[in-house]
């Protein structure tokens, strides 16, 4: 069985690397799988690079273009919509003819329009779309937040500078439409929040949902020495230190306020002279000068043995996301026995269980983050040992590799029943 699957980047941000790790695990368990892609970190012999540089450069423009003049040229929301109106096409590759399953994950800024995505389906293929965001099934956003309007039909989207009925949102609802008509989808939602979610959408009404969970490599992501990891990193051998990361820590998404108001909380002040949070990301530097603790920053940590040493290095992580579906953080800070705390949003209380291997904090609920992070450094062995175990037992290799496996089996199965022929089993 042949499985290509087709993601922008191979390495940056968290759909590339839960994207990359589904293929590496594949492949591990006796699935040929490549993964295609526009921009090339790591070139691994499982990875094809699209050779189209200039056109793949101009339609990510074309597109950038499109959502600022929609926004009045204003930088404000760039980024929080997509309306894949540019891209290449990659039916024609013999990667792609060859496969058996399309497994399609994070494609926007340029790599697949909406028309490409209806000729992927009109194809006769088994096509799978893993959703990292709720972008498959609204019409040009990554999060609709408190929007319901991807229910019926997109118009009047909160997240343009000048809503109307018959906006940009409207125009690429009926687009998609469109493409999502020509063959069937089996959409799989991360998380359990993202697949309700996603069931609602008109867009998917004749579409299969369902849910698998990333996972991650269990022979780097496991609980190790403490001592040894802090040493490897060069962090203090004593006190407890907190760990703080994301691609660029002044993303408003990510929370960073609700962190430094926890951390300034008057019932962390205890812990004056014992607690020090590291940071990792772009900008980390910024923090120190607003909170009261000692800050370590590190800036970029290259590389996933780096950032499982630095997971085990330290006590708890900290997510304070205002926006998430099933984050790769969290899972790989589980597996290594650090219990985690974060907001009650999308996927998180799916994985974090509150107060059994980390803490669940109210939303948007500074005082309780801080409460949050006090009950993990009070219990912290029993949540530590609770959190490695939650973490093998639903992200597991075998396991979330198995599910995808059972998936694929039976979408081509009745793809060749369908033409009156039949698929060996195994």
């Amino acid at each position: 069985m042949r499985v290509l699957i087709v993601n922008t980047s191979e390495r940056t941000g968290g759909a590339a690397i839960a994207a990359a790790r589904l293929t590496d695990a594949l492949n591990r368990h006796g699935v040929e799988a490549q993964m295609l892609v526009r921009d090339a970190q790591d070139c691994r012999p499982s990875t094809l690079v699209l050779r189209q540089r200039f056109r793949l450069k101009m339609a990510f423009l074309w597109e950038r273009f499109r959502v600022w003049a929609a926004n009045g040229f204003r930088r404000e929301g760039l980024w929080a919509v997509d309306v894949a109106q540019a891209g290449v096409d990659i039916t024609q590759l013999p990667a792609f003819r060859e496969a058996d399953v399309i497994h399609l994950h994070w494609a926007n800024q340029g790599l697949l329009s909406v028309s490409q995505i209806g000729r992927i389906l009109a194809s006769g293929k088994a096509i799978v779309w893993t959703m990292h965001d709720m972008w498959p099934c609204t019409a040009i956003c990554h999060h609709a937040r408190d929007c319901r309007h991807f229910h019926t039909h997109c118009h009047d989207c909160p997240q343009l500078l000048h809503p109307a009925p018959h906006d940009l949102s409207w125009k690429t609802y009926n687009h998609k439409a469109r493409a999502y008509a020509r063959g069937k989808v089996t959409f799989v939602a991360c998380s359990q929040w993202l697949q309700a979610e996603a069931q609602q959408s008109a867009l998917l009404r004749n579409h299969e949902v369902l849910q698998i969970p990333n996972t991650f490599p269990n022979s780097l992501f496991h609980p190790a020495s403490q001592a040894e990891a802090r040493r490897h990193h060069g962090l203090p051998a004593e006190g407890r230190l907190l760990l703080f990361a994301c691609q660029k820590v002044t993303n408003e998404r990510k929370g960073l306020d609700y962190l430094i108001q926890a951390l300034s909380s008057p019932s962390l002040q205890t812990l004056q002279g014992q607690l020090t949070l590291v940071v990792v990301g772009q900008l980390a530097e910024r923090i120190s000068r607003y909170l009261p603790f000692p800050v370590i920053s590190l800036g970029y940590v290259a590389g996933a043995a780096e950032m499982a040493a630095l997971y085990q290095a330290v006590d708890l992580f900290v997510t304070p996301s205002l926006e998430e579906n099933l984050p790769n953080t969290i899972m790989e800070a589980m597996a290594t026995a650090t219990p985690c705390v974060g907001f009650h949003i999308g996927g998180i209380p799916e994985m974090i269980d509150h107060q059994q291997n980390g803490y669940v904090a109210r939303y948007r609920d500074a005082e309780d983050l801080a409460a949050g992070i006090r009950y993990v450094l009070d219990h912290h062995d029993r949540l530590a040992t609770a959190a490695a175990a939650k973490a093998e037992a639903s992200w597991g290799e075998a396991s979330v590799v198995q599910q995808y496996k059972d998936l694929y089996h039976r979408l081509i199965n009745n793809k060749h029943e369908s033409h009156g022929a039949s698929w060996p089993n195994g």
